[in-house]
């Protein structure tokens, strides 16, 4: 494909930064959403607001056919300390775009703003969706932009994302059909014994070492549960009981997340723990309960829209850098949510080696500006492609 002429990339990275130094919560994205809403006004799209609270569509509408994508942005920040020193850091304090929600806020921008510029030569026949999503970090925020009626009020045959990727070289994408990023459950295991003094804990029942003996099983559910070629991961990520040198505790409480590709592994993952603290439970005479928590479903690209995109990143990169067996992620990302509503495709673009701690979730990382007109080269030609009917 013959690159784009973008002329406003150095202000479109500007904008980048001035995103990145004023990051914002889950949806607490005002001066982020009053931001995109502004720039897609100037552009000549049609703005929606207030989808979510503070979610935005702009759309591009051409030709006779109801045919229709989305392309969806996210613009929420995380609860983090940054560690940056570059002028552009964050300038509120506990809040910082470790994830490159910056960056995909301004491709999709850039991406809009060459659509609306140039739609007549790009020569498509339907409809464009610009999506600007919330609180896609744990707050599920692409779920409550489908219960507030985004593809009731915008319909579209489907939908697309695209993530920055610390450890993808620039200029290289991984495209895959299938799961692409995983489930994620969390847990709450309450662990009830009988209070006791530590130096006679033969009154008691010792609620920490049956709490010790789960958190050990615990680690037998995905080695001795799952066939040897299903993924999984549970995890414990925290363990409270006690409070004094002296006594063992009447409580505690052992919580943690799992992590899966499927529904049918998710369930027998719940069930082998359980078991295991239903035994656990009468073999040190306590109580034991456990409540699960589904957040994220599976992100699942479907097998026609994927074979698209990889179409559309052989054109724009070379066939050699299109990953197409890249091991899918055990992190979990809210565009599942879409992908269960409407055919997609999530694809993860190259933002280099990671150095210096430039990784995701990171206090030391930062979006790379270097690839901002790859992900909009790539949004266009999409566009393109799928409402040319060129599949």
């Amino acid at each position: 494909m013959t690159p784009l002429e973008l002329p406003f990339l150095g202000e479109l990275a500007r904008l980048r930064r001035d995103i990145h130094a004023h990051p914002e919560l889950a949806f607490h994205e005002q001066r982020t959403a009053a931001l995109v809403a502004r720039e897609l006004t100037s552009y000549g799209l049609q703005v929606h607001c207030g989808i979510a609270g503070t979610g935005v569509v702009g759309s591009v509408r051409q030709g006779s056919s109801s045919r229709a994508i989305g392309l969806r942005a996210d613009m929420d920040a995380l609860p983090l300390h940054e560690k940056n020193v570059f002028p552009h850091r964050s300038r509120n304090e506990g809040r910082m775009h470790a994830c490159g929600h910056d960056g995909h806020t301004a491709m999709l921008l850039g991406a809009a703003r060459y659509v609306a510029e140039h739609q007549h030569e790009l020569d498509f026949d339907g409809t464009v969706h610009f999506i600007f999503q919330p609180a896609e970090e744990s707050e599920g925020g692409a779920e409550v932009m489908i219960r507030d009626g985004l593809f009731a009020r915008f319909p579209m045959d489907a939908v697309f994302g695209l993530h920055n990727w610390p450890g993808i070289p620039v200029g290289e994408m991984a495209v895959m059909a299938g799961p692409m990023m995983a489930g994620t459950c969390s847990f709450e295991i309450a662990v009830r014994g009988q209070g006791c003094h530590a130096a006679m804990p033969h009154q008691g029942v010792d609620t920490l070492v049956a709490t010790s003996q789960l958190v050990l099983a615990l680690q037998t559910v995905v080695a001795r549960n799952l066939h040897p070629c299903e993924s999984a991961v549970v995890s414990v990520t925290q363990i409270h009981g006690g409070e004094a040198w002296n006594v063992i505790p009447d409580d505690a409480v052992v919580r943690g997340t799992i992590r899966t590709f499927t529904t049918v592994t998710q369930d027998l993952v719940e069930q082998a723990i359980e078991r295991l603290c239903s035994g656990i439970a009468r073999t040190f005479a306590a109580e034991i309960t456990v409540h699960f928590d589904h957040r994220y479903p599976p992100t699942v690209n479907s097998e026609a829209e994927t074979e698209v995109c990889r179409r559309v990143a052989s054109e724009l990169l070379g066939v050699d850098r299109v990953r197409g067996n890249e091991l899918p992620s055990m992190g979990a990302e809210d565009f599942a949510y879409m992908l269960r509503e409407k055919p997609g495709c999530y694809v993860w673009l190259g933002n280099g080696p990671g150095n210096g701690g430039c990784t995701l979730h990171n206090p030391h990382y930062d979006f790379n500006d270097e690839i901002l007109s790859l992900g909009i080269r790539y949004w266009v030609k999409l566009v393109q492609t799928v409402l040319r009917g060129e599949r």
